[in-house]
């Protein structure tokens, strides 16, 4: 695919995402000058990293201070907050696959 058929049609996905989010004018950017999301896709993306960073640094907190001999935290509580932060980091994971399948696909179509 050569460099004007991908201009072309990286325009007309700019426009198709423009009028489907109802906004008008230059496209937005994936994120502010502040670094936060302002919507769509690439902000739901970048929250959603956000959260499962936050729920493996709350679970590696937990787990240290059950290891440090906090009384306030329950074993089978740090075992569960462990188990979704790794289940959250999978599912982060086959997103990022599906995204990379998808993006190999879009570049293999012939206009």
């Amino acid at each position: 695919m050569s460099a004007p058929a991908i201009q072309a049609a990286l325009a007309q996905m700019q426009a198709l995402s423009t009028q489907a989010t109802g906004q008008t004018g230059a496209a937005t950017l994936p994120a502010d000058v502040a670094g936060e999301p302002n919507g769509g896709f690439a902000g739901e993306l970048q929250a959603s990293l956000g959260r499962i960073n936050a729920m493996q640094q709350s679970a590696n907190q937990q787990a240290m201070s059950f290891q440090s001999g906090d009384t306030d935290v329950a074993l089978n509580d740090v075992m569960i907050d462990m188990q979704k932060a790794s289940v959250a980091f999978d599912m982060g994971v086959q997103v990022r696959n599906r995204m990379v399948t998808a993006y190999k696909e879009i570049m293999g179509m012939q206009i």
